[in-house]
């Protein structure tokens, strides 16, 4: 694949592009291309039409560039030129995070003075990953057990056993065995 650096101004935005990019989400991109280069070409079809970069081609716009990277993708066909421009927003929203390695990372970019601001993630979220709540101190319940008969109901979780019959069922389900049927 080559990188070719075109000028803004002959880039072409799909007019059907169905992802929207807020003034704020333009000012975060622009932040990172600042920070870290513009690692992220932008794809194109045959025409310098976008493909995929409409938000990093506003922020290029918003930091004054002339020209940005692209890589042409002239072996898609328009069809396909048009389901890879929702595939390519959509896809990336089906993944999640592992929030334990997430929390660990940004407390120790914290630490090295990375702004975390500059990472996309809301003031809520941050303070929620690198601050979170105290654990309960206990879940237990407490059973008076010169009170407690075998077979009685457990007091946590509504689960009935009678060991002379050997039948149980849970809170809700109907009498007998709950494994019957």
């Amino acid at each position: 694949m080559n990188i070719e650096h075109l000028p803004i101004a002959a880039l072409i935005p799909y007019a059907r592009n169905a992802r929207t990019h807020s003034d704020a989400q333009v000012s975060q991109i622009a932040g990172s291309i600042r920070e870290f280069g513009f690692t992220n070409p932008v794809l194109i079809g045959p025409e310098n039409d976008i493909i995929a970069g409409h938000g990093r081609v506003m922020a290029a716009r918003v930091l004054k560039l002339d020209t940005v990277p692209c890589i042409r993708l002239g072996h898609l066909s328009e069809v396909q030129r048009r389901a890879y421009v929702l595939a390519d927003n959509r896809i990336a929203l089906n993944s999640g995070w592992d929030e334990a390695m997430l929390a660990l990372e940004l407390a120790e970019l914290k630490i090295d003075g990375v702004g975390l601001e500059s990472l996309g993630f809301s003031t809520d979220e941050l303070d929620r990953l690198l601050n979170p709540p105290e654990p309960p101190v206990s879940s237990s319940v407490e059973v008076d057990v010169d009170s407690f008969e075998m077979g009685a109901k457990c007091p946590r979780c509504g689960f009935e056993f009678d060991p002379a019959t050997g039948s149980h069922h849970a809170e809700g389900d109907a009498e007998g065995d709950a494994d019957e049927g």
